[in-house]
Formats: structure tokens, C-alpha cells, sequence
């Protein structure tokens, strides 16, 4: 028996409960896991509320990231022993594996043997922020050495990594914030300028930064009116990468900056990376080669012990947290 964390109905946090489950022995293509650490998503939040792009089917399992030790290898399954330390990837639905549980079952594709240096909760809080960032930025959007990324949202976890994995790169990141609260943390955490939106003339300050070239890539998972302005500081060729719909009001595209910079506005996931063998694989390199160097490390705002889960997904909910989320297991 474990326990694992499920839902019943979609609602609130307190709809999720810890329920005592029988585990299956792993199967073809399946690796068990003794859970030490999982990570919190807002993915996770929709899916409890029925906002997510699949349909729960009751009870529901959720959580896409998770760390710990190989409990046990399915049939067929090479690459991995007994005792690995190991974190998981979000490369599958909630429909058919969920690792919020103490022990759990991994499609073997989604699995990676993580640096040496992290910690079980730096580990379950690396995959899915920084192979998202990576997935536009790098795969995609080819960032290179010099070049302007604007970043919205840039305090939560994806924003975080999106300043690291530019700065590896050698890149320049701007974060883009509501106010100036969080202006130094911002700069702490890598961001080579911080624009307060509510508080600055976006276009005046990004054209100043910029020495009026405009940056080429944008990377927002709000959408809504406002982005229609981040369109106006694109630079000729440059990208508007829309991977999440925090504000789900259509987006404004102003036609002439469009045909005028021949702008790309690209809607983007991360299942484009995890649901492709050889990009998945890819990414799961330059992640790892990040987080050994200690160019990538994850930014952990608070930990949650297993059964405070409903806790955790509230804080997120308060959209207060600077970084990632985590419960321990």
C-alpha cells in the first residue's frame, strides 16, 4: 500500500486527499519510485478545477514532477538500477501516471538520472521550468550571445529559469513585473534589467536598453491587452512565444509592427519537447549540463511537507511565491 494524493471532484484545494492505494509492479517501459520530493505546477491547479486541457476522470492522480530512488524496474527496462536517484520529467497525461504518492510508476522516457549535486526537492523542481524555458528559448527560438529576451511573469518558477538558461547562453534577460516589489529578487536571480510594467513606460525602456533594436524574443505565459504592447519592442524578425493563458482576453497583435518587423507570434508547450524522443533527449542534456555546472539551479520559494499538499496548492494560488513550490515526501 502507499499513499498517494487524488481527487475526487473538481474544486478547491480541499478537494484533494491522501488516499491509501495499491501499487502495480511496474510494467513494460515502467520504472517504480520511492518519492522523496515533488513539484508544485500551475497545470496541477487547472487540472483540480477542471480548467486543463484534459478532462479528469475520477479519482483523479496528478503532479508532473517528482524525485527519489528506483524502487523497480519494469521488463525490458535498461539504463537504470536499483537505488538511482532520479527525477522525472513531464513527458505524459494525468490520464495515465500522476506522481503525487510515495511510490509511483514512470514511463522510462520521462525518467533522468540528475546531477549528483542536487537535493532530492532541487531535483523535483528543475524539469518542468527549465526544459519549458529551454524549449522556446533554445530549441525554437535559437537565443544567441547578445541578444534580448523580454521574460513576463518573471518571478515564477518558468520566468526563473528562462533568466538562467538566457544567461548561459550568454543572452540578455529583461524581467517584466507588475510593480517593484520584487525588483531586487529579480536581480538576485540573474535578470540583467527589471521593468516594473505597471509602474514604466515598456517601449521607452526597452528601446532604451536596447539601443532602439528592440529585443528578439518575448516570452509570456499572461497573454491578454498588455501583450499587444510587448509587441511594439520586438525587433525585426523577433518572436512572441505565448505559453500559458493567465489572462484569457485575446491578444491585441498590432498588424503594421507585425508586417512591418516580420514579427512570429508562436504558440508554444512543453509537450512539444517531451512528446518528441529526440528533442526530449536533447533537452534533458542541456538541463543536465546546466544544473552540474551550477549554471542552472533551481529557485525553491517554500516546501510543503506530504500531507500539507492542499497548502502548497493554495500558496501558489496567492501568486505570491518567488521560484518553485515543493512538498517532501
Amino acid at each position: 500500500m502507499s499513499r498517494v494524493v487524488r481527487f475526487h471532484r473538481t474544486g478547491d484545494a480541499q478537494v484533494l486527499q491522501i488516499d491509501e492505494v495499491d501499487v502495480s509492479a511496474p510494467k513494460t517501459g515502467e520504472v517504480q519510485i520511492r518519492v522523496k520530493a515533488l513539484g508544485i505546477n500551475r497545470a496541477e491547479i487547472m487540472y483540480r478545477t477542471g480548467q486543463y486541457v484534459i478532462e479528469p476522470c475520477f479519482p483523479a492522480i496528478l503532479g508532473y514532477e517528482a524525485a527519489g530512488l528506483v524502487e523497480a524496474l519494469g521488463p525490458d527496462v535498461a539504463g537504470f538500477n536499483i537505488g538511482d536517484a532520479v527525477s522525472v520529467v513531464p513527458a505524459f497525461s494525468f490520464a495515465d501516471y500522476g506522481m503525487y504518492g510515495e511510490l509511483v510508476n514512470v514511463p522510462v522516457h520521462a525518467l533522468v538520472k540528475h546531477p549528483e549535486n542536487l537535493s532530492f526537492e532541487e531535483a523535483a523542481a528543475s524539469w518542468m521550468m527549465f526544459v519549458t524555458a529551454y524549449g522556446a528559448l533554445i530549441d525554437i527560438g535559437n537565443l544567441q550571445a547578445g541578444e534580448t529576451v523580454l521574460i513576463r511573469a518573471a518571478s515564477s518558477s518558468v520566468g526563473l529559469a528562462a533568466i538562467q538558461v538566457a544567461n548561459m547562453v550568454g543572452a540578455v534577460p529583461v524581467a517584466l513585473t507588475r510593480t517593484s516589489h520584487k525588483r531586487q529578487a529579480l536581480l538576485d536571480a540573474g535578470a540583467a534589467h527589471v521593468i516594473a510594467t505597471e509602474e514604466q513606460d515598456l517601449i521607452n525602456e526597452v528601446m532604451s536598453l536596447t539601443d532602439g533594436r528592440g529585443a528578439r524574443i518575448a516570452f509570456d505565459p499572461v497573454g491578454g491587452v498588455y501583450a499587444g504592447q510587448i509587441f511594439k519592442v520586438l525587433g525585426m524578425q523577433g518572436i512572441f512565444f505565448q505559453y500559458g493563458a493567465l489572462d484569457a482576453e485575446d491578444i491585441p497583435v498590432p498588424v503594421m509592427d507585425v508586417l512591418g518587423r516580420h514579427l512570429t507570434l508562436r504558440g508554444y508547450e512543453l509537450f512539444e519537447i517531451t512528446g518528441n524522443p529526440k528533442k526530449l533527449e536533447q533537452a534533458k542534456s542541456f538541463v543536465n549540463a546546466g544544473l552540474a555546472s551550477g549554471k542552472l539551479h533551481p529557485v525553491i520559494d517554500r516546501t510543503f511537507a506530504f500531507e500539507d499538499v492542499a497548502k502548497a496548492h493554495r500558496h501558489m494560488e496567492a501568486n505570491a511565491q518567488v521560484g518553485k513550490i515543493v512538498v517532501t515526501v
